[in-house]
Parts: structure tokens; C-alpha cells; sequence
């Protein structure tokens, strides 16, 4: 079997691959990983940033060592979920700037989420990651 991901955006639903993700992904789910949501903590600690720009740097960071640490690359996420407090049009087109420099061309399954509150109340973003393992 491939370890390939398979994208895929049907005739019949909104032609979202201009906007940087898929509406399908396809996994081979014997080897998938489970990234848990990741917040701007640093594994050093200090203070979370007061803007959602920086709060997303760090996420991305923490995405990318999550990657690192299974040698995956963005090509190998399947599905990410975008957690925003005060989730608003400009504010969601500054992440996701980041989050399409991040994956570099890959168009995982994706989701962005409105939410009350994260784990503490200076956090802003959340983003968690399924990804395909690769052999």
C-alpha cells in the first residue's frame, strides 16, 4: 500500500486547494499519529505572548518539533483543527499567512474553530494534527 496521502477536493464541493487545504484526505490509518492541540508554551517556559501573531509563531514551532519528532513533514498531516478565541475574519487570515507557510504546498483536511476559552486565558490559538507516519 502507498504511504501517500491522497487529497482530494470533489467537483460537488467548494474548490478549497486555492485556499491551502484539502476537503478530503485519504490516510493509510495503520501508522497514524495523534498530535495533541498546541498552544504557545514554550518547553523552557516563560510568559505566553501577548499578540496572536507571536502566540502562533511558537504553535508552529511546536508543530514542527511534534513533526520532527516522527520524520514527518507537513506533506505527511492529514487532518489539522485550528482552535481561535475570537475568531474573526482578519484575525483568521493572520494565522492562517503562517499556517500556509508552515505546510509548504501540503493541503491537509482542515479545520477552524471559534471558541470561549483554551487551557489558560492568555491563549489565542490551539492547533492540533493527525498525521501519517511514514515507513
Amino acid at each position: 500500500m502507498s504511504t501517500a496521502l491522497a487529497r482530494l477536493n470533489p467537483e460537488t464541493l467548494p474548490d478549497v486547494g486555492k485556499s491551502g487545504y484539502s476537503q478530503i484526505s485519504i490516510a493509510d490509518t495503520s501508522r497514524l499519529a495523534f498530535i495533541s492541540g498546541q498552544v504557545a508554551w514554550k518547553r523552557e517556559g516563560g510568559a505566553v505572548p501577548g499578540t496572536l501573531s507571536e502566540q502562533t509563531t511558537i504553535v508552529i514551532n511546536n508543530l514542527n518539533a511534534a513533526l520532527s519528532a516522527l520524520n514527518a513533514t507537513p506533506r505527511h498531516i492529514a487532518q489539522m483543527r485550528i482552535y481561535m478565541t475570537d475568531l474573526e475574519t482578519d484575525r483568521m487570515e493572520s494565522v492562517m499567512a503562517q499556517v500556509i507557510a508552515f505546510l509548504d504546498g501540503a493541503q491537509p483536511s482542515l479545520t477552524g474553530i471559534g471558541v470561549a476559552a483554551l487551557a489558560a486565558p492568555e491563549l489565542e490559538i490551539e492547533i492540533e494534527m493527525t498525521v501519517q507516519m511514514p515507513h
